[in-house]
């Protein structure tokens, strides 16, 4: 990124060139010369303001500059050949702000702006006129070459240049948050684009899936599918995405159809039974109609994507400073008490010294659980189940409680941040019941039918305790159940110990008007 100061140097360049082309078009009173003067300098005046209020998305480009130049020159040279100098600055421009292979091919933009355009309007060239533009042009070419050397060390990457782009962007998304109307919540869209499709193509079921990695993330669906129907529909969304990029082509497979409504969305489905197999879709025309709800619907996708790739940053920001800060100093706080330990004054000091060594390693294993829970990430597993498997083996090795995880699921996956949810859910679920529940074993159960979901937590523990001031673990879960739209229920057992179930379902009702589930909570 050009520094204040290389624009300081262009600047000062425009500002001497238009000093010497003005004197001999002042002295020698050159009506016509004074019109090209005046073009000259208000292009590079323009110039200067939108680089001095950093606007410079409005800046002319380098050739752009170097073309506006050239007609000026082209039309002024015949009645002021020292308009010709203002040929120099454009190379100068380019190198500055974008390097040597522009600057070259600047030099022809404005060589051959000025040379086709004065054969047109003057019909010829004289061979002053051609030394005159040779030369000028020449000097503007060598002068940049001379300045590329500056230019290139003054460019030394900026390392915040991301976080400033980063602040403006998010800048412009506060203050189109309040115009989005239908908001950017990727269920609700994806609700709302199945139910445009049905306005216009007959089907008894619909699934919209958006590429997730190798695999395909089911956003919405219009009724729950049986497996045979949901491994056809997969499979036909998975034919569109494997089209060439750019290719929008409709597939119908007997009673199966599928089509593409953006570039991160496909939408496959089924007819209703017995239709006529034969007779093609509208798939084309519907996709067409969608423009609207898909532009809204790939803006929520992305936004998504930026939400949860900035939360993974920051748990992993926070689990290197617990392990490399927190972890460290109360480990070390643990050698000096193993040193006291050694030589006690007495058995009573031993006792204490023995005490606070236990609590001090128990505090230790605690905060190394947690970067392991901070650094466990959903993206690196194959899928949800495999994710929550992971998590209850090592919360099992250092717990010393069994684990027991059964697995149902489909090879579709939920869409990535309803899975981030539901794993920290399961993951806080199993962390209660190994820390405060004085289970001897839990049991926990994923079953996933995308986009439908439901994971169960129990454990043989005490059961449902009165809420400690210190204890976040079922707000926690209550929120995150709120922002996936899903139904969190906690409860005793009939024997001992305490379930936590979190289900994901989506209504009918809720898919056409997109309306999130209610949220079933409990006190812990």
């Amino acid at each position: 990124m050009p520094s204040s100061q290389t624009y300081a140097v262009v600047g000062a360049a425009r500002l001497f060139a238009l000093l010497a082309i003005g004197g001999p078009i002042v002295w020698f009173h050159q009506e016509q010369g004074l019109l090209a003067l005046a073009a000259v300098g208000g292009l590079w005046i323009y110039q200067a303001v939108t680089a001095t209020r950093r606007e410079l998305q409005l800046s002319l480009s380098p050739m752009t500059e170097a073309a506006a130049i050239g007609v000026v020159c082209a039309l002024g040279m015949e009645n002021s050949p020292v308009i010709l100098a203002a040929l120099v600055v454009p190379p100068l421009y380019a190198t500055a702000i974008s390097g040597v292979r522009t600057m070259v091919r600047t030099v022809l933009v404005e060589l051959i702006a000025v040379v086709a355009l004065s054969l047109m309007w003057w019909e010829e060239i004289t061979s002053d006129q051609a030394v005159a533009i040779f030369t000028w042009v020449m000097a503007g070419l060598g002068l940049s070459l001379i300045a590329a050397v500056t230019f290139s060390s003054d460019r030394v990457p900026d390392p915040v240049a991301p976080y400033r782009d980063a602040q403006e962007h998010l800048k412009q998304l506060i203050g189109l948050a309040g115009s989005l109307s239908s908001g950017l919540d990727v269920g609700s869209l994806g609700g709302e684009l199945l139910s445009e499709v049905s306005d216009g193509i007959p089907n008894r079921a619909l699934v919209l899936y958006v590429p997730r990695g190798d695999a395909l993330a089911s956003v919405a669906s219009t009724v729950e599918l049986e497996p045979a129907d949901a491994v056809a529909t997969e499979t036909l969304a998975g034919d569109v995405r494997m089209q060439e990029e750019g290719t929008h082509r409709p597939v119908e497979i007997g009673e199966g159809f599928a089509f593409r409504v953006s570039d991160q969305a496909i939408v496959a489905g089924l007819r209703p039974a017995g239709s006529d197999t034969t007779r093609p879709l509208p798939l084309t025309a519907v996709a067409d109609d969608l423009a609207d709800t898909a532009v809204k619907l790939d803006a929520a996708l992305l936004f998504a994507q930026f939400r949860d790739a900035a939360t993974a940053d920051e748990r992993n920001r926070l689990a290197r400073e617990m392990h490399d800060g927190v972890a460290q100093d109360i480990a070390s706080l643990g050698y000096i008490i193993d040193a006291l330990a050694a030589r006690p004054a007495d058995e009573q000091q031993a006792k204490a010294l023995t005490m606070l060594r236990e609590r001090v390693s128990k505090v230790v294993s605690e905060v190394r659980q947690s970067v392991m829970n901070l650094r466990t990430s959903i993206g690196e597993s194959e899928s949800l189940g495999a994710a929550i498997s992971n998590v209850a083996r090592h919360l099992s090795e250092s717990s010393g409680i069994p684990i027991r995880v059964r697995l149902d699921e489909q090879p579709t996956r939920l869409r990535p941040e309803v899975e981030a949810e539901l794993f920290r859910i399961a993951q806080e679920a199993m962390n209660n019941a190994v820390k405060h529940a004085r289970a001897t074993s839990i049991d926990v159960r994923c079953q996933v039918y995308a986009p439908e979901a439901v994971i169960t937590v129990t454990d043989d523990g005490v059961g449902l305790q009165a809420a400690r001031s210190d204890s976040h673990g079922l707000k926690i879960m209550r929120e995150r159940a709120r922002l996936i739209g899903a139904e969190l229920v906690v409860r005793d057992n009939a024997s001992r110990g305490l379930t936590v179930a979190v289900a994901l379902k989506i209504p009918r009702s809720a898919l056409a008007d997109g309306v999130a589930s209610p949220i079933l909570t409990e006190q812990r």
